[in-house]
């Protein structure tokens, strides 16, 4: 949806998407919310302050990368800035959100009857456990605000058949973007070893295209922030437990002068992703988090409109924003 005509073009951003058999326990009913009222009360004003709102709504944030694809299909052409919110357990004026990469990981061997022939087998599950194994050693050495995670989600069928074929889900994250090419290619040679040792073959793919790491724009976190003070909340700058996830808005940031704040809707401590978040999402907290959110969005936009000092500044910070350079090709 679109309002206004002429002037700076702000995007807000809506994700929707909900968790399987938990519902919104990431919240993404009060990121949608919150940013239909926050388009809607700057509709209200776009004509007569000279300005343009874009509400985009944002699907498949939890793992389809749906940002990404709009992106590439030109939903960000001619975006000036981009916002939203994040309910969390605190008011947080910018996520600490690193890069990540998804890959399905498949093991390939040769079934055998496990008593009788079993050395005409080759194991795809300990090809699987081998990597896994390997991985674990890994973690040792790499970076503080790195993680690399793993499930298996086929690891044969009966203890008796020497497993053939193996499926493993990798989600491996780093600080930037550039540092996740490296720490990529260290887990991909650990995965590989457990195929070789078992004389395994290994495939792999990514199961969503790259999340970037979030690139906060200074100038606009300001306005947000004393938006946000005017309607009762005070946001500290960063989170004090260190890495908080990963997010597609972290490639709009890439794109575009972007914000990604945390508003409160649940005790500290309350961890997103569970059913306990989900219900404080609905709750009277959440209620108040979408009203709140809509404002102080909604007043952050009216400000790039208003202040084009400000607007230039956040210009400005973008184009001289390292990573971003160096992502364009543009940097030194």
């Amino acid at each position: 949806a679109r309002a206004g005509s002429d002037g700076p073009t702000i995007a807000v951003l809506c994700e929707y998407d909900a968790l399987p058999g938990i519902g919104h326990g990431c919240g993404h009913n009060i990121i949608a919310t919150a940013g239909l009222g926050a388009g809607l009360a700057a509709a209200a004003l776009a004509d007569e302050v000279g300005g343009r709102v874009v509400v985009l709504g944002t699907p498949a944030e939890e793992g389809g990368g749906g940002k990404i694809f709009m992106g590439e299909a030109g939903a960000f052409d001619g975006v000036d800035a981009a916002l939203m919110v994040h309910p969390a357990d605190q008011d947080l004026l910018a996520m600490n959100v690193i890069a990540i990469a998804t890959w399905e990981v498949e093991y390939y061997g040769e079934a055998a009857h496990a008593a009788a022939f079993p050395h005409v087998g080759r194991n795809a599950l300990d090809a699987a456990v081998l990597g896994y194994n390997a991985v674990a050693a890994l973690r040792q050495h790499i970076r503080p605000n790195e993680r690399v995670h793993g499930v298996f989600s086929k690891a044969g069928d009966k203890p008796n058949i020497v497993p053939d074929h193996t499926v493993a889900e990798w989600y491996v994250r780093s600080g930037t973007i550039f540092s996740l090419q490296a720490l990529k290619e260290r887990v991909l040679a650990c995965l590989q070893a457990g195929a070789d040792a078992a004389g395994c073959r290994m495939e792999w793919r990514a199961t969503c295209p790259e999340y970037s790491d979030l690139r906060t724009n200074p100038a606009m976190a300001d306005l947000y922030l004393a938006n946000s003070e005017r309607v009762g909340r005070t946001p500290v700058r960063r989170p004090e437990n260190g890495v908080v996830g990963s997010t597609d808005m972290g490639n709009v940031s890439y794109l575009v002068p972007s914000i990604h704040p945390m508003i409160q809707v649940a005790p500290p401590g309350v961890a997103i992703h569970t059913k306990d978040f989900a219900g404080w999402a609905k709750a009277a907290e959440g209620d108040r988090a979408v009203l709140d959110g809509a404002k102080a969005m909604a007043m952050t936009v009216a400000d790039l409109w208003l202040r084009p000092d400000v607007l230039d500044a956040a210009r400005r910070a973008f184009a001289e924003d390292d990573a971003i350079r160096a992502a364009a090709g543009t940097g030194s």
